[in-house]
């Protein structure tokens, strides 16, 4: 089945009106985070992580994150993790465990993670979603996605970003003209919740 922008609006957001008139104006690209700008990594549902009270077996334990956003660790019963980062949940079983333990060591660590996606959809084998395990740039995810299927429109690929209260921005990937070097910085640095049309 080929994919169009009009088929797509409904899923994704992207509207096109009837009678020629465009998309919402394309936002130019986003910079590149600088190293030391790099927000926090942030646990969420489904993430799995290793809990680890040093000296103390019985306290250590790998444990997903429900999806009401909480885990279960022994003698807390639950514990909210969702929205807060390692550190912080970190000194959230410190702080709790302390009542049962002298001056308790722990560690958390995320071994999975599998709240933080992006989704390919259109012009591509299989529409997907990719794990964001790394600074994950357009052609890294396309290529997860199994690469350009045959009828794939390369010069109008589009990533549709939700930003808070419901607000998006719409930026332009013309692989033709990337790959030309005529299109520096369109191979932007993805987000978790980012959308990658590939039109047909």
């Amino acid at each position: 089945m080929r994919v169009t922008w009009k088929a797509l609006g409904g899923l994704t957001a992207v509207i096109v009106a009837a009678g020629g008139c465009g998309r919402r104006p394309l936002s130019p690209p986003p910079l590149d985070p600088a190293p030391m700008e790099r927000e926090e990594y942030v646990i969420g549902v489904d993430d799995r992580l290793q809990i680890r009270v040093w000296d103390n077996e019985g306290l250590s334990l790998a444990v997903p994150v429900r999806s009401d956003g909480k885990i279960s660790v022994p003698l807390l019963d639950d514990v909210q993790a969702e929205g807060l980062t390692p550190m912080e949940l970190k000194e959230v079983l410190t702080r709790e465990y302390a009542e049962y333990v002298t001056a308790p060591d722990v560690t958390v660590i995320v071994t999975d993670v599998n709240s933080r996606f992006v989704t390919i959809m259109g012009g591509v084998p299989h529409n997907t979603r990719v794990e964001l395990t790394k600074n994950l740039r357009v052609l890294e995810a396309i290529a997860a996605a199994g690469g350009f299927s045959t009828f794939a429109d390369r010069s109008d690929v589009r990533i549709v970003r939700r930003g808070e209260a419901g607000t998006e921005q719409e930026y332009r990937f013309d692989y033709e003209e990337y790959i030309r070097g005529n299109a520096g910085g369109t191979n932007i640095v993805l987000q978790p919740g980012d959308t990658i049309i590939v039109p047909e």
